[in-house]
């Protein structure tokens, strides 16, 4: 027997089981389709796996610096790579139960197994998940995406790492040759110069962070430089090998001596082997093309997450699914993307939303760009011992907050200030009318406000 539901849910990431849970609880018949473990690679190959890693390696320097606060430890301080990584397969363990129950408690049938879609008939979607059918009269797509292995000679007889084999590894390779100096790159080149391995950081571009502040990025990179990563930028690499990756510079080859590679060079949308061609859906380069309601070409499907190949960032896609799910309940719900934060959770975080300096200058509007360096705020300089950072504001000419970019702790839990403003059209004056509690770092940002 064929079971008919009102929404069909392909892929149980962020999108996916957030989509699931509020299609459910509004009394849509939900069924949610997934090949491995609800809470997709950002539950358990990326996000919170990667900052569960990350918060042993800032606890492990923050003792290692624990005498400049006046806290005494005996001997030099270390650590247990496996117990590090048994407590972060703890983490994801809790948090993957925890989203199964909340799916139950709201009535979603979760369907384990790849699913495909087989075409239509009449206004049903045909659906087929380990040999039995199913049918829904509407479809949300949430499959995520995938590592891209560029094609570098040789590569692929090397036995390099990607993220998940990072996160799995409880052996320290004595070196380490990250090609790809993006979020991912730069959080495992965090992680690993934490624990002492000698890093190499190795991208195509002239500065790290791609599509981020460049100062900002600069200023992390200057400060990892510090910490004794080595960076090597415009360098094309060329071909691997088990002892080296090599690169090209300005036409000279030059070897990068490594135990391990890292490939991190970006993620595609996963959008084969999923029958899309029964619906004649739209595409283009990046993944499934969508309007402003997360609707596809095809009116009673949607696409959210990774799957549209636009902003591939676990909290984008949460709200992409909300969106999804209002428009088919008949709601007036539109995806904006002028206020979506980005974060590197590096020791010191690095955190930006909206428009950069960069962008301000290719518009070629008028702008003015505030900046106050962080230790100006009293609450940073308290806990972040001779730390430095950076707070960054982007106004345009009628002086509306239209950026906003940190480096420096904690940025990740600041930025959503700044991101509210931007979404909100505030201007830097009326922003900084609000009252911020003191001491907070979060004052850096009505300080900098003030600078108009």
């Amino acid at each position: 027997m064929v079971i008919d539901y009102d929404l069909a849910i392909i892929g149980g990431g962020p999108a996916g089981y957030h989509a699931a849970a509020k299609a459910a609880k509004k009394g849509l018949k939900t069924i949610l389709f997934e090949k491995n473990a609800v809470g997709g690679v950002c539950l358990n190959e990326g996000c919170i796996p990667t900052k569960t890693l990350l918060y042993s390696a800032k606890t492990l320097e923050q003792v290692k610096n624990a005498s400049k606060y006046g806290i005494l430890t005996e001997g030099n301080p270390t650590f247990d790579l496996e117990k590090i990584i048994v407590r972060k397969n703890r983490v994801v363990r809790k948090l993957t139960a925890g989203i199964s129950a909340h799916l139950a408690a709201h009535g979603v049938t979760v369907q384990r197994g790849a699913a495909s879609i087989t075409g239509t008939s009449a206004d049903k979607i045909n659906i087929a998940c380990n040999e039995e059918p199913f049918t829904a009269s509407n479809l949300l797509l949430c499959t995520g995406s995938e590592t891209v292995i560029p094609p570098i000679k040789g590569l692929s007889e090397c036995a390099y790492w990607t993220s998940k084999e990072a996160l799995e590894s409880k052996t320290l390779p004595a070196s380490l040759a990250i090609i790809g100096g993006g979020v991912i790159g730069l959080e495992f080149a965090s992680f690993y110069n934490s624990l002492g391995v000698k890093v190499h950081v190795i991208e195509m571009l002239p500065e790290i962070l791609g599509v981020m502040d460049k100062e900002i990025s600069a200023m992390l990179r200057t400060e990892y430089t510090k910490k004794g990563i080595h960076f090597y930028l415009n360098a094309k690499v060329v071909e691997a090998t088990e002892q080296a990756v090599i690169i090209e510079k300005e036409g000279i080859r030059e070897s990068v001596e490594a135990e391990k590679i890292l490939v991190s060079v970006g993620r595609r949308a996963n959008i084969t082997g999923l029958g899309l061609e029964t619906l004649n859906l739209a595409c283009h380069r990046n993944g499934v093309k969508v309007n402003e309601y997360m609707q596809t070409s095809h009116p009673r499907v949607y696409a959210a997450g990774d799957v549209t190949g636009f902003s591939m960032l676990a909290h984008t896609a949460i709200r992409e699914g909300e969106v999804a799910v209002d428009h088919l309940l008949g709601g007036k719900d539109a995806m904006s993307y002028s206020a979506i934060p980005g974060v590197v959770y590096t020791h010191p975080e690095v955190a930006g939303v909206g428009q950069t300096e960069e962008d301000a200058i290719a518009a070629g509007k008028p702008f003015r760009v505030l900046k106050l360096p962080m230790p100006y705020s009293g609450r940073f300089v308290a806990e972040n011992e001779l730390g430095n950072g950076l707070c960054k504001i982007i106004v345009d000419d009628a002086e509306r907050i239209t950026g906003c970019h940190l480096t420096g702790n904690p940025a990740s839990e600041l930025i959503l200030i700044a991101g509210i403003a931007i979404a909100n059209g505030e201007t830097a004056v009326s922003f900084a009318k609000h009252v911020y509690p003191h001491p907070t770092v979060g004052e850096i940002i009505k300080e900098t406000l003030l600078l108009i």
